[in-house]
């Protein structure tokens, strides 16, 4: 899910390998920067220690288990487990505020992602009216990952997108050239960060020792540069009731009205 450059790539193989080897754990990095289907990933019976969106997590009736979540170091994610979400528009363009956007091409990421869908349905609540049902003449997608709609700003065949501010982060420490061509114009309330998760069919001791091996990353020498080259302070317990958020967000565009972007 993070792995938006090369660099970025090998800082989360580096991180991985050193939970693999404080757990004992034998974990295999496998290469999930290209478009992979997500759903077949959080499918798999051998996750051992994988990013999953909370959103579809929630959704789910079969959910993985879950290891521990993030706390990004940025000082806008409140020293907490949650992140955000950035409407992205091109910086050398035309607009400025969300509102300029308005009439125009949005993209999105799959609708089963919450900084890409789940997130701005619920931010674009307060701008929808019997009066104005849709917001935008046209809206593309799903683009499988996130990174493609940053392509698509900069090339001027979407106006805006909702994309993980957290990625964007990382984005412009590990890509400063890519982040700079696009701007943020608005960004949504927080919510949980994606946890990190393992299939429930692995046994709970393995499980366990990867957790405590996450949320103890911080206070290990070795694995304070690991945790700063991906812009986290550590990683902490979480429970499904974390997750209830998310569903209570759809509810809400659901009961309004607005069940798509649109």
């Amino acid at each position: 899910m993070y792995a938006w450059s090369p660099s970025l790539a090998a800082a989360w193989q580096r991180l991985l390998d050193w939970v693999a080897t404080a757990a004992g754990v034998d974990l295999a990095v496998i290469d999930q920067s290209g478009p992979t289907n997500l759903d077949e990933l959080w499918a798999r019976q051998d996750m051992g220690c994988v990013f999953m969106c909370g959103y579809p997590w929630a959704l789910r009736r079969d959910r993985p288990a879950l290891l521990a979540a993030p706390v990004p170091s940025p000082p806008r994610y409140g020293g907490r487990a949650a992140y955000v979400s950035d409407f992205i528009v091109r910086a050398d363009g035309p607009h400025r505020t969300l509102e300029d956007t308005f009439g125009g091409v949005l993209a999105y990421s799959t609708e089963h992602s919450h900084s890409g869908y789940n997130a701005p349905r619920h931010h674009l609540l307060k701008h929808v009216s019997r009066a104005r049902p849709a917001l935008y003449r046209a809206v593309l997608g799903p683009y499988v990952r996130q990174r493609p709609l940053i392509d698509l700003v900069v090339k001027g065949e979407a106006d805006v997108a909702s994309i993980d501010g957290y990625a964007l982060d990382l984005l412009r420490r590990h890509d400063p050239a890519t982040a700079a061509r696009v701007r943020s114009v608005e960004t949504t309330a927080l919510a949980p960060s994606p946890p990190l998760v393992a299939s429930s069919g692995i046994d709970a001791g393995t499980r366990e020792r990867l957790a405590h091996a996450l949320v103890t990353a911080h206070h290990a020498a070795a694995a304070q540069p690991l945790l700063a080259d991906v812009l986290l302070a550590r990683f902490e317990r979480v429970t499904a009731a974390d997750f209830e958020v998310f569903l209570e967000r759809e509810r809400a565009a659901r009961d309004a009205g607005y069940p798509k972007l649109a």
